[in-house]
């Protein structure tokens, strides 16, 4: 009876086994910014690099991370583990673009994402564009003011997608139904109409 019950755990411990390398092999990953440092030491220079990687499953999931190491592989190995460690969840309307317009501030890195109609693309520079290639999102627009920074501005960028609700999850937290939260747009006509007339 207890081998039986043995091989059952087991078999519940594959299964979940199986569900993490599917979500693993469903993530994917980008090299946003390579950066060598030097280290003057008594032979002369020690060379390494640190590397910053965004990983998305493209369906609303992203992370970033940072690793150093002595050679470029085992930096982009270390980033992207660090990455895969800090997933997040973002809601999406339509799966294309935001919800609604946010700004998001990180040191001397402030970015401003605007939601977007259908077939506007992503319109945004260097690494914010990153994020939301890995986000799955196809429609937005961003805006970054202050630094060049990709660290910060990758970080500023992330501290706005956490800001983002759905009108769900406002609803829950209000205790009301979607409906009264988004409004119909039939009502907002009549109501116009009321106040021209």
């Amino acid at each position: 009876m207890a081998r039986n019950t043995r091989n059952t755990r087991d078999s519940r411990g594959g299964g979940r086994r199986r569900d993490a390398s599917r979500e693993e092999s469903e993530i994917q990953e980008k090299l946003v910014h390579i950066n060598r440092v030097a280290k003057v030491v008594k032979g002369g220079r020690r060379f390494g690099f640190s590397a910053l990687v965004i990983v998305g499953d493209g369906k609303g999931r992203v992370g970033h991370g940072s690793g150093k190491a002595r050679e470029v592989p085992e930096a982009i190995r270390k980033a992207t583990e660090s990455a895969k460690r800090t997933l997040q969840r973002v809601p999406l309307r339509e799966g294309r673009t935001l919800h609604h317009d946010v700004a998001g501030r990180f040191g001397a890195g402030r970015v401003y994402l605007r939601a977007a109609p259908p077939g506007t693309g992503i319109i945004a520079g260097g690494p914010m564009r990153a994020v939301f290639e890995m986000l799955g999102v196809s429609d937005v627009v961003a805006k970054s003011i202050g630094t060049s920074n990709p660290h910060n501005m990758v970080k500023a960028t992330f501290e706005a997608l956490t800001n983002c609700v759905s009108p769900r999850q406002v609803a829950s937290k209000r205790g009301k139904k979607v409906g009264d939260i988004v409004g119909r747009r039939e009502s907002g006509d009549e109501v116009r109409e009321t106040v021209d007339g």
